[in-house]
């Protein structure tokens, strides 16, 4: 079983990439000396490094060649073999005489069902350097090709951003719901809907103003994950969302946000993704000049 997007239903956590190395925030550097500044910028560069090569490994999201919603017509998907198609059993593929898939480790031929996929799921089926993602997303399925030789993923050139600041490091407050609440978003999909559970938001302070976000559970323990745009969005940085990883609260609430790491979700990079956008109360009204900005691939191209 693979989970490579983003939306889904309650109470799985928002997947984010990876998990990343420790932020400046859990070490000894001295932010106000060269060396201090100096460690954090070789810190950061390394996580970023990484994070660019996670995106653009061989079967990531770069590779992605089409987004397919299956319905119970069969129907021929490209860079896929077979006739494809879904129903109440899940997902079935019919393969071509003579063409064979690898799923799970086993070959398949002819007919195979994929059976029930839970939402946020799927399923790799491998042929040959491809491999097809069957998964579902928002109550439907779909079907992903990812293509090693794809061009977004050959081009690929690394994701633009702001020169890391130990500035932007801000310490604030986990302050926990009663009870979580399910929170309805939209998706970079139109007409998309996914549902999270948020247990709580995060208060901290910033530019002078106090300001807080709406968290969804992260996939460290204890951890979280923010989804949010701000006064840059649409300008410098991408204009639906951007996501921040914060770390378990300490025993008294307290946590690190460190917008030197806030990234683009995959959607950033390609209409083949499902990403959520951020809840409503989750604009912030300032500019925070941190982090990742609009990938090369969505930069307008020069006349």
């Amino acid at each position: 079983m693979t989970t490579h997007d983003v939306p889904g239903s309650v109470p799985v956590p928002v997947p984010v990439p990876e998990t990343e190395a420790a932020t400046w925030a859990d070490s000894d550097f001295d932010a106000d000396s060269d060396s201090g500044v100096k460690a954090f910028t070789a810190e950061w560069e390394e996580w970023h490094r990484d994070k660019d090569a996670r995106l653009a490994s061989e079967h990531g999201f770069l590779a992605i060649t089409g987004l397919h919603w299956l319905t119970d017509e069969p129907q021929r998907v490209p860079d896929a073999p077979g006739l494809w198609s879904t129903g109440p059993e899940g997902v079935t593929v019919a393969l071509d005489e003579g063409t064979e898939l690898v799923v799970d480790g086993a070959v398949v031929r002819g007919r195979h069902d994929f059976g029930v996929i839970p939402e946020r799921g799927g399923v790799d089926a491998v042929w040959g350097d491809t491999v097809i993602e069957v998964a579902k997303r928002g109550g439907h399925h779909i079907v992903r090709p990812r293509r090693p030789g794809h061009p977004l993923r050959v081009a690929f050139a690394g994701t633009p951003a702001y020169a890391p600041d130990p500035r932007w490091v801000v310490t604030g407050r986990y302050v926990p719901f009663a009870e979580p609440r399910p929170t309805t978003v939209g998706a970079s999909v139109e007409g998309l809907r996914h549902v999270y559970d948020a247990p709580g938001r995060i208060t901290f302070r910033l530019d002078g103003r106090e300001l807080s976000l709406t968290a969804f559970n992260g996939y460290t323990p204890g951890g979280f994950t923010v989804l949010f745009t701000d006064a840059t969005s649409g300008v410098t940085t991408y204009a639906a969302n951007r996501n921040l990883r914060i770390d378990a609260p300490g025993p008294d609430g307290e946590v690190v946000l460190d917008f030197n790491r806030a990234t683009n979700l995959p959607c950033a990079y390609t209409d083949f993704a499902t990403c959520p956008l951020p809840p409503a109360e989750n604009r912030l009204p300032v500019a925070v000049e941190a982090g990742e900005k609009i990938p090369h691939e969505r930069r307008p191209v020069a006349p």
